[in-house]
């Protein structure tokens, strides 16, 4: 497997009411291409600014980060934005990404319009109407016609989730990034979401970075799984081995809390 994205030894402080926060200590990992990472820890534990690093919202202090053989820390302006069309994020809020004051597919349409010299090979045919391109996204998410013209507040959380996946995989990106995309929905809604980004990423052949502090979560849509806490990777391991007997004890701590 080709790997597509390759971090090592990524740190990230911050100054806290004087003191210095270590937010990511010396974290390596890769992404093989059209694999799902499951990345798993508690609150603070620094995924969230992983994240953040990854997409170019915050710099890290030290550590190396490429995408497809790019270094993306090396690039600014043009170049970074032009990066940006291969990585998207689905955040835990789909307000995050959802315009209020717009219908629903002008929002779910706004990466096409940024970038309307990409078109994705499944909207070949609907790429000529921004429309059409916005009804063949909601209804590869599972939302009918009936939604384009709604606006976010007149829709159930989990039809607005749907609408950001169907914004985010919009462009057809290399690497999807899920920020605790399902934390706020209700148990009976995640499912169908978290069965959503398995059938997306088969059909597409996409490459994910899951991020959640449900371990369960994370196990039913990743190949691999990694564990942080305080900052740190302290586990890593294929899904099928989250129960196996020489897993860490943050892991397993982890384990216990879902079946409490």
């Amino acid at each position: 497997m080709n790997r597509l994205l390759d971090v090592r030894q990524l740190s990230k402080t911050f100054i806290q009411n004087g003191s210095v926060v270590t937010a990511v200590q010396d974290v390596s990992f890769d992404i093989g291409e059209g694999e799902c990472l499951g990345l798993v820890g508690e609150s603070g534990s620094g995924k969230s600014t992983l994240a953040r690093i990854l997409l170019a919202l915050e710099r890290p202090d030290c550590g190396e980060i490429t995408l497809a053989g790019r270094s993306l820390l090396a690039l600014k302006g043009s170049a970074l934005r032009e990066v940006r069309q291969h990585m998207q994020v689905v955040f835990q809020d789909p307000t995050a990404s959802l315009n209020q004051r717009l219908p629903i597919w002008r929002s779910v349409i706004e990466p096409l319009d940024n970038f309307p010299q990409v078109t994705p090979s499944f909207l070949t045919e609907v790429r000529h109407s921004r429309r059409a391109a916005a009804a063949r996204l909601l209804e590869m998410v599972g939302l009918s016609a009936d939604f384009l013209d709604r606006y976010p507040h007149e829709m159930s959380g989990g039809q607005r989730q749907r609408a950001a996946i169907a914004r985010g995989i919009s462009l057809g990106p290399k690497l999807l990034i899920c920020d605790e995309p399902t934390s706020s929905l209700d148990v009976s809604v995640q499912a169908q979401i978290l069965q959503l980004l398995k059938t997306m990423q088969a059909q597409l052949g996409m490459t994910c970075l899951f991020i959640s502090h449900d371990i369960a979560a994370v196990q039913s849509v990743s190949d691999r799984i990694i564990v942080m806490k305080g900052g740190r990777i302290v586990d890593r391991f294929a899904s099928r081995q989250l129960m196996d007997a020489d897993r860490d004890e943050y892991t397993r701590r982890l384990v216990d809390a879902v079946s409490e």
